[in-house]
């Protein structure tokens, strides 16, 4: 996949390097030169230029990315500026680092598809996330494994674990299961919850709003979520 990380601070060279481990092209862009020679040999692409420059930004191959991360954390006004110029661009896919709650609001109300909260997550935790279609959250336990939640296939809806295979094939473990539910409240107002169901069992039937917890290598997850 192609990706457009803007800002090469700790959090987005950190998700630029690892984007870029991982067999992603990567174009880095920074205001400071330094930072982008610092990162050149790391980063598949750095660039040193103004992201909330609409003439700049607009010889970048938008059309071709799959996905813009706004990782500008140091200057909140230069964050929510290239935010907006990119959803003007109308990119496929925007992602914006917000320093705040009312930051958090002002990113909402621009359009961006999901937010980053560096000082809770980790630049690990989001690489995997957006490289590997279907995760939703993951716990790293080394370089090569770790415990991950991931939407169930939707080829799999209707069966159980044992029919899967979800260890024989894949070498992965189910520790559980979440199921989306819809509850009602006393008026009457309907509203979606969670509910972890317990240690998973062979023979517990999944449903494809179904999130598996399942633990193996980062190897075998990416192989289970591609069917």
């Amino acid at each position: 996949m192609k990706y457009i990380v803007v800002g090469l601070g700790n959090f987005g060279a950190s998700l630029a390097k690892k984007l870029t481990e991982q067999g992603n092209e990567v174009i880095g862009i920074d205001t400071d030169m330094n930072r982008v020679e610092n990162y050149k040999e790391k980063i598949s692409h750095t660039i040193c230029m103004d992201a909330t420059d609409e003439f700049t930004v607009s010889g970048l191959p938008l059309k071709d990315t799959d996905m813009v991360v706004i990782a500008i954390g140091e200057n909140k006004g230069a964050n929510v500026m290239a935010t907006a110029l990119f959803k003007n661009f109308q990119v496929k896919r925007l992602i914006s680092r917000a320093i705040e709650p009312l930051h958090e609001k002002v990113l909402y109300a621009i359009g961006v598809d999901e937010i980053v909260h560096p000082e809770e997550e980790s630049a690990e935790r989001w690489a995997k996330k957006l490289c590997l279609k279907g995760v939703v959250d993951s716990f790293e336990l080394g370089d090569d494994f770790s415990i991950v939640e991931v939407n169930l296939p939707p080829k799999y809806d209707g069966k159980t674990i044992k029919e899967i295979g979800v260890r024989e094939n894949y070498g992965l473990l189910v520790l559980t299961t979440i199921s989306n539910r819809e509850e009602k409240s006393l008026i009457g107002k309907s509203r979606n919850i969670n509910k972890v169901e317990g240690v998973a069992s062979p023979n517990n039937i999944l449903n494809k709003n179904d999130i598996l917890v399942v633990y193996g290598s980062n190897k075998d997850i990416k192989r289970f979520l591609k069917g």
